[in-house]
């Protein structure tokens, strides 16, 4: 089959969202000195931000909270855990968070090595993305991803959300693209792989993390170096 459209997710596919979440939480854990506010090292910080951060996450993907409510929830809920209820620093994290988060670069291994060789190979590349639409500018910007990409479609923009197939609808016809000539690269098997899969279309998955898949993708890979066996 001759794929011409390949359809990327950005965050934990291609962008090392945790590493770079990490280290944009170290820079803040520093900037408002919270090792004096919450009395315990980082890592503690950082093992309840990603607990909350999760949980929060499924509200939103469930239409039961806001971008707005998760974006600043996730550090009042952390500090509570500390017993530290402060709603203006809360908000203040969350702005540094969301300013500081997209400067960062870190990628994940042959991740410019494959754009490259995919685009010397003359495909068209597209990200699909849930993330914000500013957000994600200034990542793929900053970590020099942009210029491999012809458009990205974000669920801001599109008004929807993966696995809904109106995201992918809306990506394909952003990108002149028919469904068979398309196919969806991405690490998340309930985002990415079932909204492929309810939009007709056929989907890699990049197992980074050794998941047992749940639903069946097309094509299963381990790291991005093996996409090029497939294309």
């Amino acid at each position: 089959m001759q794929y011409q459209h390949l359809f990327f997710d950005l965050d934990h596919t291609l962008w090392d969202f945790d590493a770079n979440a990490k280290a944009t939480l170290t820079d803040l854990f520093a900037q408002f000195e919270l090792d004096k506010k919450v009395a315990a090292p980082f890592e503690d910080f950082y093992r309840k931000y990603l607990y909350h951060n999760e949980i929060l996450w499924d509200k939103y993907h469930n239409g039961l909270i806001t971008s707005d409510e998760l974006k600043w929830k996730r550090m009042w809920r952390t500090l509570l855990d500390f017993k530290i209820g402060d709603e203006v620093l809360s908000k203040q994290l969350s702005a540094g968070f969301l300013e500081i988060l997209p400067t960062k670069k870190l990628l994940f291994p042959h991740t410019i090595e494959l754009l490259e060789y995919l685009l010397s190979k003359k495909y068209t590349l597209h990200l699909i993305t849930n993330g914000f639409e500013k957000t994600q500018w200034n990542k793929i910007n900053n970590s020099g991803l942009a210029q491999y990409f012809t458009h990205m479609i974000t669920s801001e923009a599109s008004n929807s959300l993966k696995p809904k197939k109106e995201i992918f609808e809306y990506a394909l016809e952003k990108a002149g693209a028919n469904l068979k000539e398309s196919i969806m690269i991405g690490d998340n098997l309930d985002a990415d792989i079932q909204g492929a899969i309810n939009a007709g279309m056929d989907s890699v998955f990049v197992n980074h993390v050794n998941a047992t898949p749940h639903i069946q993708p097309t094509y299963t890979v381990y790291h991005l170096k093996e996409l090029e066996a497939i294309f």
